[in-house]
């Protein structure tokens, strides 16, 4: 099941919420009496609460909100057990201070804002101990290690375990937590009442990664990049494997750059079938991968990943994408020159020298652009014009020269950073074709200003 946490300061909106969230088909929701504003009437909440719900009443150190007294806090929670509640959420530090009774289950709980402890199979053994019908450990990813330990430990547990790796490295963990057998995973009913970091929403959850129906058959591919959370891939993938019947869902993996090496031997081993690569692994990754298709060679760019077995092949087909769109606007922009002429003599300016700045240089080239690179490390411009025959301009002199095409290859202006503009627009003159590779916000301030220039314009 997806638990929908109600973190509402009023009785009247937590019972409204709950009720609203029975009618949408949830079968579980926390109640967060932590976050009642004033004293919390029980009997009000629970005796017709709709659905089966975790009572849980938070402390600060635990992520919480509760002000008053533990003495009152605890007599809460029993109170809730008196009361027969489904689920009652007790910290280990305080799960002998509260016996069972009835048919209330106990999740045995720990939290760590901070970091992800090393010695996590020893804490869930101590939570088991407990008399715990479930246990539940909620930290802090710090990296992308400590999200493949959490999963680690859900898949070794004989317990019912819930496993949760908080903020955004551990998305995973929450996608992922059913392929375990966790009772349930949580979710937050909107992204304005997120509770915890990285918490999904109910949308999410149920209907963009359908987590309830993951399996151990379910073939699983990815994104990964860093930053992340502005990626339409996971929309755009999942929603195309529904629309196919196809049992595989699409996940998004934030990995920082030096955990590139751990997370591809993760991916070999957990049984991932393929990724999508981008920013800032489009380089990187070419020499972490056992066979290389030549174009994608030639280009020193990989966006896509194959895993045969132990066998990872890499791929490339950004440069396809992005020249055709390219090709298109440039005949609409010049069409007495003809789709074979639009490019040649042309003066290029490329901002980045990434992967996707590279992808798109040479396709420049190629087609007989005259192209310049300019990117706020000079080294990098300097070492991709001589790779592709053009030029390198120091980032303060991109101004300085008036190109016909204008091609935007870095993450400038991308969300969440969307009052970023990397070109200062009224230097363009007219005719000028314009491609901002970036694709959230669409369009981008980039794009929208070029447009107010006249500008045609590709949009990432």
């Amino acid at each position: 099941m997806i638990c929908v946490t109600i973190g509402r300061t009023r009785h009247k909106s937590t019972i409204a919420e709950h009720q609203q969230l029975a009618e949408l088909g949830v079968q579980l929701v926390e109640l967060r009496l932590d976050y009642i504003g004033r004293s919390v009437d029980l009997k009000r909440i629970v005796s017709q609460r709709p659905t089966p719900a975790v009572v849980t009443c938070r402390r600060r150190e635990d992520g919480g909100r509760w002000q008053k007294s533990e003495v009152d806090r605890q007599m809460l929670l029993r109170a809730a057990i008196a009361d027969g509640v489904d689920y009652v959420d007790l910290e280990w530090d305080i799960a002998d201070k509260i016996p069972r009774y009835g048919r209330t289950k106990r999740i045995i709980s720990l939290h760590n804002f901070d970091q992800t402890p090393a010695d996590l199979e020893a804490i869930h053994s101590r939570l088991a101990s407990l008399d715990a019908d479930i246990v539940k450990i909620a930290t802090m990813a710090n990296s992308f290690r400590d999200t493949i330990a959490m999963l680690r430990l859900l898949g070794q547990t004989k317990i019912p375990t819930i496993g949760i790796c908080m903020g955004e490295l551990g998305v995973p963990t929450r996608v992922l937590a059913h392929r375990f057998g966790s009772p349930f995973t949580f979710a937050t009913f909107s992204t304005s009442r997120q509770v915890a970091p990285g918490q999904l929403t109910l949308a999410q959850m149920r209907d963009l990664y359908r987590v309830e129906s993951i399996s151990p058959k379910t073939k699983l591919y990815g994104l990964v990049a860093d930053p992340i959370a502005h990626s339409y891939s996971p929309l755009v993938h999942n929603q195309a494997y529904l629309s196919q019947g196809l049992d595989a869902r699409y996940i998004p993996f934030r990995v920082p750059a030096a955990e590139l090496p751990l997370f591809l031997d993760w991916c070999r081993s957990f049984g991932i079938h393929g990724l999508s690569v981008t920013i800032p692994h489009k380089e990187a990754i070419i020499g972490l991968l056992d066979r290389i298709d030549p174009a994608a060679q030639s280009l020193g760019a990989i966006n896509t990943v194959v895993f045969h077995g132990e066998q990872t092949y890499g791929y490339n087909t950004d440069f396809q994408a992005a020249m055709q769109c390219l090709d298109k606007a440039m005949a609409k922009a010049s069409p007495e020159r003809g789709a074979d002429d639009s490019y040649r003599g042309r003066a290029a300016l490329v901002l980045g020298a990434g992967g996707v700045a590279r992808t798109v240089a040479i396709g420049l080239r190629q087609r007989g652009a005259i192209v310049a690179i300019t990117s706020r490390n000079l080294q990098r411009a300097e070492e991709l014009a001589q790779a592709i025959g053009g030029r390198a301009l120091p980032w303060d002199s991109r101004h300085d020269i008036r190109p016909g095409i204008i091609v935007n290859g870095t993450p400038i202006g991308m969300h969440p950073e969307l009052d970023s503009c990397p070109y200062d627009t009224d230097k363009l003159t007219v005719g000028t074709g314009f491609f901002d590779t970036v694709d959230n916000p669409q369009p981008t301030l980039l794009i929208k200003r070029a447009r107010a220039r006249g500008a045609t314009t590709v949009r990432g």
